[in-house]
């Protein structure tokens, strides 16, 4: 990799960002063949393939924002009510004074944006970098629909939770949320994170889901073992990534953020890319509601942390899915080395999926963590 390629100022967001790691994503391609999914359980290893239809549609088109609006607004009624299927019982439902949303004032003042909804079996979703709990909403309304309690929450500086100018790191992000689970008295909770909220569910979850308080946990497209290129891990990205991500938000944190969901997150600047102009704004508008300095340091909170010791402590069940064609958190650096410290983990890639594959691929994803979660 060459560490000094495409640093210039001058030029857009995307093209400094490939041509620090283009050379080291080239070795990453693989055909499009059954992919391997390793299980590991003590010992214990297995491989599974993807489905003929999930091989099919690396590539499947976007869902219609509109089409989907409006059968919400008439679903959205009916599936508040259907709880049947939730695995296990609401947990504190009895003592939840403000469920659908509110605010937690944690210790040190800070305001915590939280939404709750539904009965069953708690399900929490833990965002990406530099966005909310909104980046969610697909996940949140499917799983109601299922029959479980959602919750998702806005981490301090993002979205509309206080904009902090201190306790921007994973250690407190872990301890903002055990405050919020203690809030709504959480148990048998399933924690699901998708790349900085990766970082921060498995955290959370080795340092803090004791007690009963978590069942499972998912690591998607997550930041986990460590992103930056050190001696002890050299197949990270060099610190002239995440200087550059510094730089870009500094410079205009409005048009680095455009062009961060133009490009590589959701994989729309592949040549076959079908581009949702809505996905983007949609994108744009999470990580302007936040604070640019809380979001300034959140970068080196993902980047810089070391997860190795949390993924050896965590000891319930978890999943690991990854696009293949992550261009934002490379799979060979992340989710390979995660599933060899997990201790009862199983991994799931996807040819051709972007990182942002929740929102262009989530009939895919919601369909995989349902099995999870249910099995």
């Amino acid at each position: 990799m060459d560490d000094g390629a495409g640093c210039c100022l001058g030029i857009g967001f995307a093209d400094r960002y490939f041509g620090l790691i283009a050379k080291s994503l080239a070795h990453f391609a693989r055909p499009a063949v059954p992919v391997l999914i390793r299980r590991n359980s003590g010992t214990q290893t297995r491989a599974i393939t993807m489905t003929d239809e999930t091989k099919g549609t690396t590539r499947r088109a976007l869902m219609n924002a509109g089409v989907a609006a409006a059968a919400l607004a008439v679903a959205v009624p009916a599936l508040a009510g259907q709880s049947s299927k939730a695995q296990t019982p609401a947990s504190g439902s009895s003592s939840r004074r403000d469920q659908g949303s509110g605010y937690l004032t944690l210790k040190d003042g800070t305001r915590l944006f939280y939404k709750d909804w539904g009965t069953g079996q708690p399900i929490v979703f833990h965002h990406g970098w530099p966005l909310s709990g909104d980046d969610w909403d697909n996940q949140m309304l499917f799983f109601l629909g299922k029959g479980y309690r959602v919750i998702a929450h806005d981490r301090r500086g993002h979205g509309r939770s206080s904009q902090s100018a201190v306790g921007n790191d994973m250690d407190t992000y872990a301890a903002d949320f055990a405050e919020l689970a203690a809030h709504l008295d959480l148990k048998g909770a399933v924690h699901i994170g998708h790349s900085t909220g990766g970082g921060e569910a498995a955290r959370y979850v080795a340092r803090h889901g004791g007690g009963g308080r978590v069942a499972k946990a998912v690591l998607i497209g997550a930041v986990p073992p460590l992103m930056l290129r050190t001696d002890k891990n050299p197949g990270g990205l060099p610190l002239k990534v995440f200087d550059g991500f510094r730089e870009a938000l500094a410079a205009s944190r409005a048009k680095f953020y455009r062009d961060v969901a133009a490009g590589p997150f959701y994989g729309f600047n592949r040549p076959d890319a079908k581009v949702s102009e809505a996905v983007i704004d949609n994108w744009w508008r999470q990580g302007m509601d936040g604070g640019a300095k809380a979001q300034f340091d959140c970068i080196k909170a993902f980047s810089e942390t070391d997860f190795t010791e949390d993924l050896k402590m965590i000891e319930v069940p978890t999943l690991v899915l990854h696009g293949e064609d992550d261009q934002i958190v490379p799979i060979d650096d992340s989710a390979r080395l995660t599933i060899k410290l997990l201790k009862h983990g199983t991994m799931k890639t996807y040819p051709g999926l972007p990182h942002g594959m929740c929102t262009t691929h989530a009939d895919i994803i919601n369909a995989d963590l349902l099995a999870f979660i249910q099995g």
